[in-house]
């Protein structure tokens, strides 16, 4: 029997970079000139941050995870260009390795300016960076489905996109603190059980009656359905390093998505297991990268995050070929035997003891394969 196409699965991938200055290597506000000269070029993909320090990007609607790319691509070396016409450099990691949020002044918006008058010294202090990709689900229902599944395995991912091991001039002991200090926010985490739309929408209206958020987009979950657009919202992962990593991470998600959409109309679904365990895991990635272990609930016990995360592509494997995605997913081996971003930090930091050299790491990376 022939099995039944999958629907294209378009991708949205948005990205925080770091504006550094040569010299100090620290993070130096660009006064909004290079948003401003790649609003020219670029139109509405590229954005300020809260902090001027901050470039966000946003790539359009992509087919597959090759259009992706390109997008991305130019996107990167569009502000690597325009950041080297102001003297700067730009960087991928999920925080700086040493740089205060004290010094970074903020963007002067009102959308900005309303946050930090509600969350004070954890919105002033936000200073992170990170990769969203979103995956393109027609039917909303079917969409809440695929986020109340796919969070077990956001654990998985995260541990692969780990980029930030140094908080203020400090190694943390984490390979991601990026999701720590974004953890003093409201509506943060791991996102809850819906068992329907309506119980998703009544609890957005519920909040927005309530004055709890002006607009839906303030719920900052790890994954949400996103209130506007038919996507899901993948938000869990550090900023990489380099454009491979990214573009694997996303063709993971992407693949993850299919499998369990394919699960889902074939009247199997996944398992959905409780949320204070895949909190441990979140824990776990967050510490110990793929360097650790995850526990598989399933079996009730302990196994390396590296086998998991090898057994999770064997899971994906038959939707691989039909998303267009293998060369891109094969990069998990990469990413495996070389380390995440943090390890790379980490053994930067661990030869030269200079965070500078740390810097040199983030920038010299970021134009990688561009």
């Amino acid at each position: 029997m022939m099995s039944k196409k999958l629907p294209v699965f378009t991708l949205g991938v948005e990205e925080e970079y770091q504006i550094i200055d040569p010299e100090t290597r620290d993070l130096r506000s660009h006064l909004s000139k290079i948003v401003d000269g790649a609003k020219v070029i670029l139109n509405e993909q590229v954005k300020a941050e809260m902090h001027q320090s901050v470039v966000e990007v946003g790539t359009v609607i992509c087919k597959n995870v090759q259009e992706a790319r390109t997008d991305l691509r130019l996107l990167r070396s569009k502000i690597v260009e325009l950041a080297g016409k102001q003297g700067l450099l730009v960087g991928g990691a999920g925080t700086h390795p040493f740089s205060r949020w004290q010094d970074q002044p903020i963007t002067d918006d009102p959308r900005y300016h309303h946050i930090v008058n509600e969350l004070q010294d954890a919105a002033r202090s936000n200073l992170i960076f990170g990769m969203h990709c979103h995956v393109g689900i027609e039917n909303r229902e079917i969409g809440l489905q695929l986020m109340n599944q796919a969070t077990y395995f956001l654990p998985h991912i995260f541990a692969l996109s780990t980029n930030s091991p140094f908080w203020e001039g400090r190694n943390t002991g984490y390979k991601s603190f990026r999701t720590k200090v974004f953890d003093k926010f409201p509506r943060t985490g791991l996102p809850e059980y819906f068992d329907s739309v309506q119980a998703y929408d009544n609890f957005l209206d519920t909040l927005v009656k309530t004055n709890c958020i002006d607009n839906p987009k303030k719920i900052w979950w790890d994954l949400r359905l996103h209130p506007f657009y038919n996507t899901i919202e993948f938000r869990i992962c550090d900023m990489s390093l380099t454009i491979d990593e990214t573009m694997c991470i996303v063709a993971l998600i992407q693949a993850i998505v299919a499998k369990l959409y394919k699960l889902t109309v074939a009247n199997t679904s996944f398992n959905v297991y409780r949320l204070a365990l895949i909190k441990e895991n979140k824990f776990r990635a967050a510490r110990y990268g793929v360097m650790g272990d995850l526990i598989d609930f399933g079996l009730k016990k302990e196994v390396p995050t590296r086998d998991l995360i090898i057994e999770l592509l064997e899971f994906v494997d038959d939707v691989v070929d039909e998303l267009g995605s293998r060369e891109q997913l094969n990069y998990v081996y990469n990413i495996l035997n070389e380390g995440t971003g943090a390890a790379k930090q980490l053994a930067v930091f661990e030869q030269t003891n200079d965070l500078t050299k740390v810097v040199d790491l983030i920038t010299g990376e970021f134009t990688k394969g561009l």
